[in-house]
């Protein structure tokens, strides 16, 4: 009654007090806006300019040939040329740190082996642009070789150049043998041999590493260190071999072939390159290949004499069995 009669007589009076209402509900908190300054977006990285430009990796070398780090400089000024992206090289020391350099964005475009390639693939660093060719094939095969008198069946008809039986059916007489294998790097003379062995289900001894496919087809035909051994096709007609041994193709016989699927080195190009970016250095590429004085720079930088274009499903298949051989990428470069 009190409270009711003071706000009356303040209504009457007209009071220039202000009036605080206190009520049993809670009152909303004022809250404040926030108006932050706004901000340009960001600019996307432009690649191949004076201030960021495209980095070409030489071939990996502990120490750079002046030779060659001169026809690398030849390649890169080709590239500006047709492109109009600045360009400078660099010498990585090794195929393990230039792998790690296209990852990091150190490197933009570079020639991989089948191995290195396959571990930046795992990192989804780098596309395939042009592949290398030798007797104008990308892809070639290997093949499991014993002695004749070894008791071991051939499953490969040489009359049709075709294998007679899957693999699985083929290598099973390997289970329990011993292998001779070229060497712990070779595509066809271990990688993929043993990518099959074990598709197929099929254990083996420890195998014996010869250093050098001409070394395993020597073996076989001794008969006198392992039960079977894998080269690449067809080493057994290497002309060295068929001068000290006359009857080596009758004496070592062809037990099953891996089929072509083994790739040689590439051009690959960063994926941080926009697409339409690698299209135009894969055009110069072509243009450098065509070009005599191009030619003769890509076999002194990187040992090429011969490219074509090509994409990653070139080296699906033999992903498939160098995965499966269970050997860390990694581990098969230098």
């Amino acid at each position: 009654m009190k409270k009711f009669l003071l706000l009356l007589s303040l209504a009457i009076l007209g009071c220039n007090l202000p009036i605080q209402i206190v009520s049993d509900l809670p009152s909303a908190t004022p809250t404040a806006t926030a108006f932050a300054p706004t901000q340009a977006p960001i600019a996307p990285i432009e690649f191949g300019t004076e201030k960021n430009p495209l980095i070409l990796a030489l071939a990996p070398a502990s120490h750079a040939d002046p030779d060659m780090i001169a026809a690398g400089e030849e390649i890169a000024a080709f590239i500006e040329d047709r492109t109009g992206y600045r360009l400078v090289t660099i010498a990585p020391a090794s195929e393990t740190s230039l792998v790690d350099s296209l990852d990091r964005g150190n490197a933009h475009i570079a020639v991989l082996s089948p191995f290195g390639y396959l571990l930046a693939r795992q990192n989804d660093s780098v596309t395939a642009i042009m592949a290398s060719t030798r007797n104008g094939e990308l892809l070639y095969g290997a093949q499991f070789i014993a002695n004749r008198e070894s008791g071991f069946v051939s499953f490969y008809d040489s009359a049709r150049n075709e294998n007679a039986a899957e693999a699985p059916t083929a290598l099973q007489q390997f289970q329990d043998k011993k292998p001779c294998w070229s060497d712990a790097l070779s595509p066809s003379g271990y990688v993929a041999p043993l990518g099959f062995l074990n598709q197929s289900g099929v254990k083996t001894q420890s195998g014996a590493f010869l250093a050098g496919q001409a070394n395993v087809v020597r073996a076989v035909y001794a008969n006198d260190i392992c039960n079977f051994g894998a080269t690449y096709i067809d080493a057994r007609k290497l002309p060295a071999l068929e001068a000290s041994y006359p009857d080596v193709s009758e004496r070592v016989i062809v037990v099953w072939r891996v089929p072509n699927i083994i790739p040689y080195e590439n051009i690959s190009i960063s994926n941080a390159l926009p697409i339409e970016m690698r299209r135009v250095i894969q055009r110069a590429f072509i243009d450098l290949i065509l070009s005599s004085d191009g030619k003769s720079n890509l076999q002194k930088v990187y040992g090429l004499d011969a490219i074509q274009v090509a994409d990653d499903a070139l080296y699906a298949e033999f992903e498939k069995y160098a995965l499966a051989s269970g050997l860390e990428f990694s581990t098969l470069i230098k």
